[in-house]
């Protein structure tokens, strides 16, 4: 299927909405949701993401995931580029103030903002159920992502909590040699500034 491929009037009922991050994090969460009989769709929705040309790569990649794995996604920027831009997740952040800085702070927030859009479409294109890609990484608060979740979960609509850290050395070895791009940190300026910080210090 194209990207951007959106589902018809009626899903399947094994269907499920995948709210993707980026390409490595989605290759074991794909073949695990399979596994399981479910048939997903990846919805890529991060406006986390900066700057916006590491955002394009990340969706770059996610796109070529999905061409290899024959999956159809959904990217809601192609219909409203304003979903590629920071605007959202700053209005997000900012009644945290300085705790922003603390990403035990900020993170649920984060996710609490994408998987409330996910789940929204979830309902709009009739999927009943979604999960999220982040539930794959060893370094997210799977407790603040289910939480999130299930929050936005309700009638008609299941949030799957699935723990898809087992496939986490899988998925690295597929995106290598795939040469799937590989990002250096979580995605937000804040992360990118907490994984390089030390360099900030003058070197003798």
């Amino acid at each position: 299927m194209p990207e951007n491929a959106m589902p018809g009037p009626s899903v399947a009922e094994n269907a499920i909405l995948l709210h993707a991050c980026c390409g490595p994090c989605s290759i074991t969460c794909i073949l695990r949701l399979r596994d399981m009989g479910f048939a997903p769709t990846l919805y890529s929705h991060n406006p986390n993401i900066h700057p916006l040309m590491e955002y394009l790569r990340r969706r770059d990649g996610l796109l070529a995931v999905a061409q290899r794995l024959d999956v159809p996604v959904i990217l809601p920027d192609q219909d409203d580029p304003t979903q590629a831009a920071p605007d959202s997740w700053l209005a997000a952040m900012s009644p945290l103030g300085p705790a922003v800085a603390d990403m035990a702070r900020r993170c649920p927030v984060c996710y609490d903002l994408r998987l409330a859009h996910t789940a929204q479409a979830a309902r709009a294109l009739g999927f009943p159920r979604f999960s999220s890609t982040l539930l794959y990484s060893k370094y997210q608060n799977h407790e603040a992502i289910i939480a999130a979740g299930e929050r936005h979960a309700g009638p008609g609509l299941d949030f799957v909590p699935e723990d898809f850290r087992p496939g986490w050395d899988e998925g690295i070895r597929l995106s290598k040699e795939w040469e799937i791009y590989r990002q250096p940190y979580c995605g937000c300026l804040l992360s990118e500034h907490d994984r390089y910080r030390k360099k900030v210090r003058l070197r003798a």
